[in-house]
């Protein structure tokens, strides 16, 4: 399920940068409305836009879903926990004072004030 999920993902997202840079920029509507060449365009002068943009937001749905059922996926572990005791801080051990040091008196290095 995962493999088949991850492979649908790659591909509408493909298509989605392909369907993303297939469409004209703001300023070509200018030349388009004046029939510069918008009888020779595959959608008619008007169309492409529409098909282009509703392709686009259809695509980016579908990716978004696919990443949240991904996302899912790969965090679940397969049982339902609703306690957060994987986030609890542990039980530190009992501090004991530090211990009182003898000096010993054959040391070379004397003591320090």
């Amino acid at each position: 399920m995962y493999e088949f999920l991850m492979i649908a993902f790659l591909v509408v997202a493909i298509i989605l940068v392909g369907s993303i840079m297939i469409q004209q920029g703001k300023g070509a509507d200018m030349g388009a409305s004046f029939g510069a060449g918008a009888s020779n365009t595959v959608f008619g002068s008007s169309g492409s836009g529409n098909f282009l943009s509703r392709t686009t937001a259809v695509l980016a749905v579908v990716f978004f879903v696919l990443s949240l059922a991904l996302g899912n996926l790969s965090t679940s572990t397969g049982e339902a926990t609703d306690d957060f005791s994987d986030l609890a801080v542990p039980e530190q051990e009992e501090q004991l004072p530090p211990a009182e040091s003898k000096e010993d008196e054959s040391s070379d290095v004397p003591p320090v004030n």
